[in-house]
């Protein structure tokens, strides 16, 4: 009966968050929305001036300015900040008696993934096909079809490359077959999937792990 209860107070809170805007705090705690979800929320509510389909947005994902960011298609956001301002004008502003602005687009085309605690400055786009290497910071365009990475970052190899190291490299994983047996691209971690990365990773002894 607890779990029944639970279950319709998540769902509860769930409807309130997605249909409504309320509760939104407690959605996020209660219901702890994977990425394609919390994704879902946020292109309705999250005020982006545009986003496509299947998008993945991390919950700890931070974007300043949303109504200046444009999201493509198949966009996955991993613990990131998007700033859509430089800050610091106002700062100046204040000391000099100014009146600067400092704000730009964040235009990222379709089928781009931005690894976690990246920073993209305003005034860029990103894409399409493109990786953003954790810890980057992307402070001018990302032409499409590339991996880049560093500060400020830069081109690692063409998407292209990236693609033929990571199928050679799959080819190998001890777990290759429970891999391939997944039903969709987003499918969690199985519990044989889990296994048999465990045994690959710490050998026989530790298959006790749960």
């Amino acid at each position: 009966m607890l779990k029944l209860a639970l279950q319709l107070i998540r769902h509860f809170v769930y409807r309130q968050a997605h249909d409504h805007k309320r509760c939104v705090g407690l959605y996020r705690r209660m219901c702890r929305p994977f990425g394609s979800e919390w994704a879902a929320y946020l292109k309705r509510w999250g005020g982006f001036y545009a986003m496509g389909e299947h998008c993945v947005i991390n919950t700890n994902v931070t974007i300043t300015d949303p109504s200046y960011v444009r999201l493509g298609n198949n966009v996955h956001l991993s613990g990131c900040t998007l700033f859509g301002h430089d800050g610091s004008v106002n700062m100046v502003n204040q000391a000099l008696g100014l009146n600067l602005d400092h704000v730009g687009k964040i235009d990222i085309r379709d089928n781009v993934f931005i690894g976690h605690q990246a920073i993209v400055l305003p005034g860029v786009t990103i894409g399409p096909n493109a990786i953003i290497a954790a810890n980057s910071v992307v402070t001018r365009d990302i032409p499409a079809n590339t991996v880049v990475g560093g500060i400020p970052a830069k081109e690692i190899c063409s998407l292209e490359e990236w693609v033929q190291r990571a199928q050679a490299a799959n080819q190998k994983l001890p777990w290759a077959n429970e891999f391939a047996q997944r039903q969709h691209v987003l499918e969690p971690e199985s519990p044989a999937l889990r296994l048999a990365r465990i045994q690959a990773f710490f050998g026989e002894g530790e298959q006790h792990v749960h």
